[in-house]
């Protein structure tokens, strides 16, 4: 088997561990290394899936296989997932199904369905709905029961994450660039807005105004309605979407790409050379992007050649409070991973993209696997720290749920006993419970615990 730099990097000689001990990091025995103590040493999980600190308990909500309410079963390749307030201490969790057309025996289907079902997109030549697309799932907080659960969203590709919205629904998004011929009868690459409708299925209508592109996550400013959106490349740009109507994605509205003001950031990835510091605040604005549909899988290249700034795979993303945070998975000189800040201004009005509109700086970049590790999908806590799903592959099983202080300093949480990423964290209104996914084989698990306690 051939070894990459990945698979290196997932054992830590001697000389490693000494200059982690001289930087006063606390090991952790169960893998792993952090800066602070957070939540404490992880206990082994007697059931071998997912190593959590004491007082921490985990709850299978979902897993792949199970018959749903609609008769379909559970679907592989769980993401990214978000929790809307239902009410009455019950939410509803969305989440997406990363699946290709290849994977149709992974998809929800198990027959062919029935006339007037509602799919966007078909197999080329099996005449099958695509298996791509989002589960709902209605999760009683108080009683800690699943009440029910069905495909809200099919036909699509590789529905990787997305975002909740403020109006209460979820945007799946397509991590694919796949026109009508490559396997499937449409082009792909959207976002689609999936409605709580109990039992009921979206209408498959792709947001074409939000640009076709590799989509990764989206979040929602509440105060604005402007929507931000990450690219999974590794020469990505950062997005924001203006909607013409507020919490009207379906009529329009104008696509953007970040750059900075002084134009002398074109590249923040730090690979060969280092562009951005930590902790450094640079103010950017916004340039317009046209043709967003982009035929020819060139929006990145066009907006990268416009000034828009290179991002190395943007991934999660998530709004809090006034700013917002995302992660680049493969930033910074070892490829280890990133995480940017983004604070607009407080009377940007989101329309003229020449004027200065807002200040972003680099929160986090990994140099050690040990700190930090290929983040993805991520989301705020309780206590204010983003929790942050790692999906690094590597020989060996080494995958956290990583707590990252308002510091930038990170802590394990959770550990994956299986070779698969986690994905798709979000937390309950109340603050009490934790929801996440575990990749392939889908698992679905609330996980509740003394959120109070970290010492981070």
């Amino acid at each position: 088997m051939k070894v990459n730099r990945r698979q290196l990097g997932a054992g830590i000689g001697s000389a490693a561990i000494a200059a982690l001990a001289a930087r006063s990091f606390a090991a952790i025995p169960t893998g792993g290394t952090n800066e602070v103590f957070g939540y404490g040493a992880l206990v082994k999980d007697k059931n071998a899936l997912l190593d959590l600190p004491k007082g921490f308990s985990y709850q299978i909500i979902s897993r792949l296989g199970n018959v749903m309410r609609d008769g379909n079963v559970v679907p592989n390749a769980a993401d990214g997932m978000g929790c809307i307030d239902l009410g009455e201490g019950k939410v509803a969790l969305v989440r997406n199904h990363e699946l290709r057309p290849s994977q149709i025996r992974e998809g929800a289907l198990r027959e062919q369905p029935k006339a007037g079902f509602k799919s966007y997109d078909t197999h080329i030549e099996r005449g099958y709905p695509l298996p791509g697309g989002t589960t709902t799932l209605i999760y009683d907080v108080k009683t800690q029961t699943l009440e029910s659960e069905w495909l809200s969203l099919s036909g699509t590709i590789r529905n990787c994450s997305g975002g909740i919205t403020p109006w209460g629904s979820w945007l799946s998004c397509e991590e694919s660039t796949n026109v009508a011929g490559d396997e499937g009868n449409k082009d792909h690459g959207y976002v689609f807005e999936v409605p709580i409708e109990m039992g009921k299925m979206a209408d498959p209508i792709p947001l074409r105004a939000m640009g076709r592109f590799n989509h990764e996550a989206v979040c929602v400013d509440p105060r604005t309605g402007i929507v931000y959106l990450t690219e999974d490349k590794n020469d990505s740009l950062f997005y924001r979407f203006i909607p013409n109507v507020k919490e009207q994605l379906a009529h329009g509205g104008k696509l953007q790409a970040l750059m900075f003001e002084k134009g002398d950031i074109k590249d923040t990835r730090n690979w060969d050379r280092h562009n951005i510091s930590l902790g450094d605040e640079h103010a950017v604005r916004w340039v317009d992007l046209d043709d967003v549909e982009s035929p020819n899988d060139d929006l990145r290249l066009r907006g990268h050649a416009a000034g828009g700034a290179l991002f190395a795979r943007g991934e999660g993303v998530i709004w809090d409070g006034d700013q917002l945070y995302f992660a680049s998975t493969s930033g910074g000189k070892g490829k280890y991973g990133q995480i940017f800040r983004y604070t607009p201004n407080p009377l940007d009005d989101a329309i003229n993209a020449a004027s200065p509109s807002g200040t972003l700086s680099l929160f986090l970049e990994s140099n050690d696997p040990a700190f930090y590790n290929y983040g993805d999908n991520l989301c705020v806590m309780p206590n204010g720290h983003l929790m942050v799903c790692e999906d690094q592959y590597t020989a060996i099983v080494n995958n956290h749920l990583r707590g990252v202080n308002k510091e930038g300093k990170t802590y394990i949480f959770g550990r994956s006993k299986i070779q698969t990423e986690f994905a798709g964290a979000c937390f309950s209104p109340d603050g009490q419970t934790m929801f996440v996914n575990l990749y392939a084989p889908t698992y679905t698990f609330a996980i509740t615990g003394p959120w109070d306690s970290v010492r981070a």
